[in-house]
């Protein structure tokens, strides 16, 4: 189990910055759900906002409308098939998506909503209410208030090296296809 260290906020916008999937976990009222959002973006740098679209028929909804917060949780290749499981199921009709996919939820650090075991990195949102913005379009804006990842993947606010194909974060094209990012390069800075 990978030690997971914080992430400076004023960087945290780099774990969205690729584009990957994102597993959006909330809670209230003692019922916890996980969903898969290919949706996501980071929004500003100060303080640090994020949004996601997250539709009107979900569980994740109520729950994140009710308690006022979420996780962004970034997802490795792993655990591929239980994003594309906890995207197709609805926590209106599962009970237990944790339990049903095979995810395990861990505490969060300044939120109730869990974060997901395994997971690149998280990013712990307070909900920023854009009434109009989240009736109209399903976007939700989140200021992020505590961010963390794990070190052998993103350190120092840059993604590392990863050797290990299986911790590559995803990216989900449709119908069950992702993409996983490829190898890191770098481009020497104009002077």
């Amino acid at each position: 189990m990978p030690d997971y260290q914080p992430v400076e906020l004023a960087k945290c916008y780099r774990l969205l910055n690729h584009g990957p999937t994102v597993l959006v976990t909330s809670a209230h009222a003692g019922r916890a759900n996980v969903m898969a959002a290919a949706w996501s973006m980071p929004l500003d740098f100060n303080p640090p906002k994020v949004a996601v679209v997250i539709d009107k028929a979900t569980l994740s909804r109520q729950l994140i409308e009710a308690s006022g917060e979420f996780v962004l949780n970034v997802p490795v290749k792993a655990q591929a098939a239980a994003v594309l499981q906890v995207g197709s199921e609805s926590g209106l009709q599962v009970a237990d998506k944790f339990a049903a996919s095979g995810l395990s939820a861990e505490p969060g650090h300044t939120v109730a909503a869990p974060h997901v075991a395994g997971c690149a990195g998280w990013l712990e949102c307070k909900l920023l209410r854009e009434t109009h913005n989240q009736q109209q379009y399903d976007l939700f804006i989140g200021e992020v208030i505590s961010a963390w990842a794990d070190p052998a993947l993103f350190k120092d606010g840059h993604w590392q090296p990863i050797a290990d194909d299986a911790k590559r974060t995803l990216h989900y094209i449709a119908g069950g296809h992702f993409f996983a990012i490829g190898d890191a390069f770098e481009i020497a800075q104009p002077d």
